[in-house]
């Protein structure tokens, strides 16, 4: 990128992007979230709201214009969102071309892989609630014969993975089990014997390793593998609270993000 400082115009009012949950306040703060975010370039950044407010708060007539010439073409993210690059001088020629190719390739996809790429990304970021939105909205239209059954357990285990982040851990268990019924992953089956401590009793979870006829050795690794990563989870929040007088500060953080996680 030729820059990353905001040399143009500052809006007084931000504009609200959805998909983070964030407010940005000018022109090169919108480039940065674009270019860093390109599977979440949608309608939800695509819109008459964005282009009003680059009229408005930006005072860049000529973007909004060329901007709401292509809602109205609707010829794709590709020429909706290099105008924006070029009018902040925000890439390299490289860059832009880079930049160009990767949104090309995304926007050949089938929706539901683009929206899955949407939910992964949530995912990483750790807004739980929202990735569990994208993904049910998958499965709702699930097509099989469409996309495979390699596709749709992937979207089971990461949606497990999203109910986990949000310590609904029947429900990621629900959705691991699910996973592993369409395609026998050893990794998904770790997950799936790993969760299920979370919210069995001991009794409940011994029965549930009974039912599975897994292999005792197997189980063994997985519980010693969990037992470790613990510990180190344990010693690493220990060493943080000792390395701090701000116990406070690091609650609030934590409450917050917690917070950013559940909303959709």
């Amino acid at each position: 990128m030729s820059y990353d400082l905001c040399l143009q115009a500052q809006a007084k009012r931000p504009y609200y992007i959805e998909n983070i949950r964030t407010g940005i306040y000018s022109l090169e703060e919108l480039c940065f979230y674009l270019y860093h975010n390109v599977c979440l370039i949608d309608d939800t950044i695509m819109n008459e709201k964005l282009c009003d407010w680059i009229r408005d708060e930006l005072a860049l007539p000529r973007l909004y214009r060329q901007l709401y010439e292509q809602l109205e073409k609707r010829d794709g993210a590709v020429f909706f969102v290099m105008p924006i690059f070029r009018e902040a001088g925000y890439l390299t020629p490289q860059e832009a071309r880079e930049f160009q190719e990767k949104l090309a390739r995304l926007e050949v996809q089938s929706e539901d892989t683009k929206q899955k790429l949407r939910a992964d990304y949530l995912v990483k970021e750790k807004m739980y609630a929202r990735a569990v939105w994208e993904y049910r909205q998958i499965l709702k239209r699930k097509n099989p014969g469409k996309l495979g059954n390699q596709f749709y357990a992937a979207i089971w285990s990461n949606l497990g993975a999203a109910y986990a982040g949000l310590f609904q851990f029947r429900e990621a268990a629900a959705c691991f089990l699910s996973s592993y019924k369409l395609i026998k992953s050893k990794e998904t089956f770790r997950k799936y014997v790993s969760v299920l401590p979370l919210y069995l009793t001991e009794e409940e979870y011994q029965k549930e390793l009974g039912e599975l006829r897994a292999d005792a050795y197997l189980i063994q690794k997985i519980q010693e593998h969990n037992a470790k990563v613990c510990q180190e989870a344990e010693e690493s929040a220990r060493a943080v609270l000792q390395s701090t007088d701000k116990e406070e500060e690091l609650l609030e953080e934590l409450k917050e993000e917690y917070c950013r996680s559940t909303k959709i």
